[in-house]
């Protein structure tokens, strides 16, 4: 089944004046985000390069190969430089932001299109330690540092520039466009056309209400694959569209591994079971706990993590870094004793999240029955 790259070399031979953005577009752009650009990609509309162009002068760096979160990344990147659909777009007001005191993994950037629109793109999370505990923050924060860097590039660029614009994201960038969307003014509220939140985490039960978030909801796209695990996280008003990917689990969360035919996602019906439970499972736990209690369990965990040397989340599972976790736990009753019980905790809201689950089925096959007999 085709993927995204699949799609560019179908559609990339059409301008978006000929076929309009669709949300298999909305995609690219938000994988393109992952890609860290350089030099004029920084600069203002008016000397803004094309994908072409900003491509050739990363490609032409001997640091290339580093400078994204997956090899894919980059394959994609070529593909679209290449292509007419992508290549002869502007890409301009290149943002970067990364600070492991201040716990911030940030990057935006807007492309404009021919047809005279503009995408605002927000990176999601990356490989960095830093960047995965800024999501944790998300769970016990209102606001988390990247959140509002979003808000302010929205800002920014609507001051630039008067076009209409679309916002979107995958993962944390899908959380960091409804977030900017939500909280911007009414008048830049306007000229949003439509914000793209491809697998990323809900809010805290605040912006549930919000009048700004409220107002976005017609015109938030959510899309999660069948085992999704991240866009399910946390509390989101949107309707959401679930899809097909080719893989398995939270593998799923790879954009690279979502189905496409055409323009649009491949329909894949509802979320799993698994999906369903491990997301009944997260909010029942979190329900349970303070967000003084989700802080503390999100810095201790940092904290061991930290104790090791763990700069991307891959270094997580090495052997010599689960050497030193051991040793940290050995040493620490304490320590062992509050990760047990928080380990308990999550059995607990497991346990409660499957009987749940059951009593559900049970009352979807008595409705069925009642519905069946004549």
């Amino acid at each position: 089944m085709a993927n995204i790259m699949d799609y560019i070399r179908w559609r990339g031979d059409l301008t978006f004046s000929q076929a309009p953005l669709n949300p298999v577009d909305g995609l690219v752009f938000s994988a393109l985000a992952y890609v860290h650009y350089a030099g004029q990609t920084e600069a203002e509309p008016d000397s803004a390069l094309t994908l072409t162009q900003a491509g050739e002068e990363l490609f032409a760096r001997e640091d290339y190969e580093t400078r994204a979160r997956v090899k894919n990344d980059l394959i994609l990147l070529r593909l679209a430089m290449e292509s007419v659909r992508f290549g002869q777009c502007r890409l301009w007001m290149y943002r970067s932001q990364f600070s492991s005191e201040e716990e911030t993994q940030f990057a935006a950037m807007t492309f404009r299109l021919d047809d005279g629109s503009l995408f605002l793109a927000f990176r999601g999370t990356d490989s960095t330690l830093v960047g995965w505990k800024e999501d944790f923050n998300m769970t016990f924060q209102q606001t988390i540092p990247s959140q509002r860097l979003a808000l302010e590039y929205v800002r920014d660029v609507a001051w630039a520039d008067s076009a209409p614009m679309r916002l979107g994201g995958h993962s944390k960038g899908g959380n960091l466009a409804v977030f900017a969307a939500a909280r911007s003014s009414p008048m830049v509220q306007e000229r949003i056309l439509q914000v793209f939140n491809h697998d990323g985490p809900g809010f805290t039960k605040y912006l549930m209400g919000d009048p700004g978030y409220l107002a976005m909801v017609p015109r938030i796209k959510t899309f999660v694959p069948q085992s999704s695990v991240i866009g399910m996280l946390l509390e989101h008003e949107e309707p959401y569209t679930v899809i097909r990917s080719k893989t398995v689990g939270v593998l799923q969360h790879d954009p690279y591994s979502w189905e496409v035919m055409g323009g649009n996602f491949v329909d894949g019906e509802e979320v799993t079971e698994t999906s369903q439970f491990v997301d009944a499972t997260l909010k029942n736990r979190f329900a349970a706990m303070t967000n003084q209690e989700r802080n503390q369990l999100v810095d201790v965990m940092y904290s061991l993590l930290s104790s090791a040397d763990v700069e991307r989340a891959a270094d997580i599972f090495h052997p010599r870094n689960l050497h030193v976790y051991l040793k940290a736990l050995s040493g620490d009753e304490k320590l062992r004793r509050f990760l047990s019980t928080e380990f308990m905790g999550f059995v607990d809201a497991a346990w409660k999240a499957r009987e749940k689950l059951e009593r559900q089925r049970k009352e979807e096959k008595l409705l069925e029955e009642a519905v069946e007999k004549p």
